[in-house]
């Protein structure tokens, strides 16, 4: 860093531009200062999860740097030892910069520089921000490689976790609740019973496709564009920097990425990171399933279908006394509203890339890193706070389901769908059970059609009229 004049709890820096003033305590530089003056659009700064990937770069490339004989060896330690301590949160404060700056995201990169290099020098070293901790790089090449890196990171440190779980969750009480047959339901009229296991299943179900989904895309997402430098030819950095860089991450971060075999992808289009946004859009669609579900379930308890009562958390009302509200599936609503409207921003951003470089990274960045911290969280709340504790109120469930006109589907194959939809009618008009109005129009025997209208039974499937029947 520069050498500062200090007045007044200020300090002055100078970069390409000229002198500029600094608050004294401030650990950036006339290059972050101008970007805090540019954007004071949002008082939102980059997401703790990117500034920690900005860290671990910063490292990784003094360690490579050091190693190639390109950086002196002291330097480079103490570069890397800074830039770690920035990927540990200790100097957070520091990073003010505002999610809506340059495009390629230079002020972030130039913020770390600056950062590093103040913490890095002292009496007898002065650390450069550009000519020695930016040493082979870009922000072109920085920037795309750290939304890879802390986008990666979140996923498998947070996001999968969470989901594994929220589906481990799902099973245990599906699996509980095996043996209780309920109504099913298609456009949210009576429709043939199922288990609550087979109900609690297909969300498992979709929850173990997401993280699948996640999975394959991480394949994609790990590959790196560091060592492009400006546009993706590498100009002034080491013919083998990118990779070493890579490895060192690798070992770094305890996840595995590598070189991009084209730089130039990695720079100019950010398809992986729209990719993985799409996914994260996904998982919220298959959320709001699932507490939409848990809503109507739990409606009631005496006006709506009260088939569950998920665990009481807090008064439901500032006016109506008593009331308690499904408040966790519907924070986990409004989490997923969020993160559809972070994937089209980020649909937007990644279009917005002109020949070789794209430059909406920033909010790139931060709606991913927003996104998954956001399912990460509310995943395990809807887990441990809504599932975990819910209890089926088995009277209702069995009152409707012995009222369910539809489980006369099962006399189909014997009477003929005009005569079963007879009985269906009737049942329903009369407010009885089905099998009391089979009994007298139907023609079967009781034996008989208690077998054939077993709830139980019509959950496994297959034509009841087979072996036993007639």
């Amino acid at each position: 860093m520069s050498k500062a004049t200090r007045t007044d709890g200020y300090r002055t820096e100078h970069d390409s531009m000229g002198e500029l003033q600094v608050p004294a305590d401030a650990l950036w530089g006339a290059q972050t200062q101008r970007a805090v003056q540019n954007f004071p659009i949002s008082g939102r700064p980059m997401p703790r999860g990117f500034i920690r990937a900005l860290g671990l770069v910063k490292a990784a490339a003094a360690e490579v740097n050091a190693g190639l004989e390109l950086l002196p060896a002291k330097v480079g330690k103490a570069i890397r030892a800074a830039a770690l301590e920035v990927a540990d949160g200790r100097h957070d404060a520091h990073f003010p910069v505002d999610v809506y700056q340059t495009g390629s995201g230079t002020s972030s990169n130039m913020n770390a520089n600056e950062v590093i290099a103040m913490l890095a020098s002292n009496a007898s070293r002065q650390v450069h921000p550009n000519d020695h901790v930016n040493l082979g790089q870009s922000s072109n090449d920085v920037i795309p490689t750290a939304i890879r890196v802390s986008a990666q990171l979140a996923v498998v440190e947070d996001l999968l976790p969470a989901l594994k779980h929220l589906r481990r969750t799902i099973d245990r009480r599906g699996k509980a609740l095996g043996k209780v047959v309920k109504t099913g339901r298609t456009h949210l009229m009576d429709a043939m019973p199922l288990t609550f296991a087979q109900e609690f299943g297909a969300w498992s179900a979709q929850i173990a496709s997401a993280e699948a989904r996640l999975d394959d895309t991480l394949k994609r997402l790990r590959r790196l564009p560091i060592g492009g430098t400006a546009i993706g030819t590498g100009i002034n950095a080491h013919p083998q920097f990118g990779k070493k860089v890579a490895r060192e991450l690798s070992r770094l971060a305890g996840v595995t990425f590598e070189a991009a075999a084209d730089r130039f992808e990695g720079i100019a289009a950010q398809d992986d990171a729209v990719e993985l946004s799409g996914q994260l859009n996904a998982l919220a669609v298959a959320l709001i399933k699932i507490a939409n579900d848990l809503r109507w379930m739990n409606s009631g308890p005496l006006g709506g279908l009260g088939e569950i009562e998920l665990p009481a958390l807090q008064p439901g009302s500032s006016i109506m006394p008593g009331k308690v509200n499904p408040v966790i599936p519907e924070a986990t609503v409004m989490v997923a509203a969020q993160v559809m409207g972070h994937h089209t921003a980020i649909t937007i951003a990644g279009q917005t890339g002109n020949f070789q470089l794209n430059v909406a990274l920033p909010l790139i960045a931060a709606n991913l890193i927003e996104s998954i911290q956001l399912l990460s969280n509310v995943s395990r709340l809807l887990a441990d706070s809504a599932i975990a504790g819910l209890k089926v109120r088995r009277d209702n469930v069995d009152a409707a389901l012995a009222r369910n006109p539809i489980l006369v589907t099962a006399l189909n194959p014997i009477i003929g769908y005009e005569k079963a939809a007879e009985i269906a009618k009737r049942a329903y008009k009369e407010q009885r059970p089905v099998l009391d109005i089979a009994r007298e129009d139907s023609g079967l025997s009781d034996a008989e059609l208690e077998r054939l209208l077993d709830p139980a039974g019509l959950t496994r499937g297959g034509i009841h009229a087979g072996a036993g029947g007639g």
